[in-house]
């Protein structure tokens, strides 16, 4: 008999680890509200701590619910396994303690999201951990500074918030050559754009609460990877040093998104290459950077490893910040709120919000500008996304001329 190929993106979104005929023929995967799991006698219980045979023991270690979920998520990223956390720092943080130990080298790029900064800054760093930033958009920068004293290459591509992306496969060979771990953010990309691992990552993180999810109703993070990497993340990182367990509901809604999520990130990049070439064609737009314009400095790149430019922009206006802010404040139906990946169009100023965890200095040092704005383009028509950025820009345009 011949064997199937292998299911597509989509498909496999929709069904990976889920058989309905083990669920009394429900559609969708039931909701395991416990938090702990009987056995049926002492020696089965013994064996499931020693780690032998399936089952489950308690929900921070495992649940039936959060299972599925991880075995979808673990092939859509191409990885042999994964793990589910309550939110994206949880992942994060989790998968940090669990490789590095004082007098350890974690190696970043220069430019991430506030908190991961700050953990890395004020937390990893207290405890012996030479935390060192350089810019990984070069990789003779890492081929430079990476020692045996390296334990983990972590970056994020696209870049929060200035949208700079690193060549995941360069970085990985390097890091690999000297026996460093090489984990990625992916938020930006999810699994349908982009994967890392496939590219020569050994971990994938996310903030499930973004893209994944899509609907701005829930807090989540993931991680992916071999299955002996999240075994070690499962049993230290999340059991014993974060506790950041994922609840079975959030997981049951997470599953949701994942079923649309090919549809969506096609959308969003869709409309988000439409609205950044218009960004660029108006007078009162200095820069924009997107990785699906064919100007973006890193457009082949690009082209190498995302399948679209996805759907988050990064813009500057002409007058710098005093303008960056009025327009923000004019715009009408795209939300001012910190997150990105939702249905609704956001955007927020990185430098006193999402990124206020870096000295002034540091922003300009890592090249996040006090006038940069972070714009997520949801999944609203085109057309009124751009009515609503354009009504928001005459205004700005209207208080540089009165103040010249």
């Amino acid at each position: 008999m011949k064997k199937p190929s292998r299911q597509g993106f989509s498909t496999r979104a929709i069904h990976t680890g889920y058989n309905d005929r083990e669920a009394k023929g429900a559609l969708n995967p039931p909701l395991y509200l416990s938090s702990t799991f009987t056995f049926k006698n002492t020696r089965e219980g013994s064996g499931l701590f020693a780690g032998e045979g399936d089952g489950h023991i308690y929900s921070r270690i495992s649940n039936p619910t959060l299972e599925v979920l991880e075995k979808r998520f673990a092939d859509l990223e191409g990885a042999e396994a994964a793990v589910s956390f309550a939110s994206g720092m949880g992942a994060i943080t989790s998968v940090l303690w669990t490789f590095l130990s004082a007098g350890d080298e974690i190696i970043t790029d220069k430019t991430l999201y506030g908190c991961t900064y700050a953990f890395l800054q004020h937390g990893l760093s207290r405890f012996g951990v030479k935390v060192s930033c350089i810019d990984l958009s070069d990789p003779e920068q890492l081929r430079a500074a990476i020692s045996q004293q390296t334990k983990i290459v972590y970056f994020e591509s696209p870049v929060n918030p200035n949208m700079k992306l690193v060549d995941i496969e360069a970085i990985s060979k390097i890091a690999r050559e000297q026996g460093a771990l090489t984990i990625v953010d992916n938020t930006y990309c999810t699994p349908y754009l982009q994967q890392p691992l496939a590219l020569g990552a050994d971990m994938v993180v996310h903030s499930a609460t973004k893209f994944l999810s899509g609907h701005g109703d829930l807090i989540a993070g993931l991680a992916a990877g071999s299955a002996e990497n999240m075994l070690r993340v499962r049993m230290e990182g999340l059991k014993d040093m974060t506790g950041a367990v994922l609840d079975p509901l959030s997981a049951h809604q997470l599953m949701r998104g994942l079923k649309t999520l090919s549809i969506r990130m096609d959308r969003h990049g869709e409309t988000a290459i439409k609205i950044a070439r218009q960004l660029q064609s108006h007078l009162m737009v200095k820069n924009v950077w997107y990785p699906g314009l064919d100007d973006f400095a890193q457009n082949d790149l690009a082209e190498r490893q995302m399948r679209n430019g996805g759907g988050v922009i990064a813009l500057e206006l002409v007058g710098g910040f005093d303008q960056a802010t009025r327009f923000m404040d004019a715009l009408c139906m795209i939300k001012r709120a910190v997150s990105l990946g939702d249905a609704d169009s956001l955007i927020q100023h990185p430098a006193s919000m999402t990124h206020s965890t870096y000295t002034p200095e540091e922003r300009a040092s890592h090249d996040i500008s006090e006038s940069l704005l972070r714009l997520s383009v949801g999944l609203e028509d085109a057309d009124d996304i751009w009515k609503d950025l354009e009504q928001a820009l005459a205004g700005a345009k209207q208080s540089l001329v009165r103040a010249a």
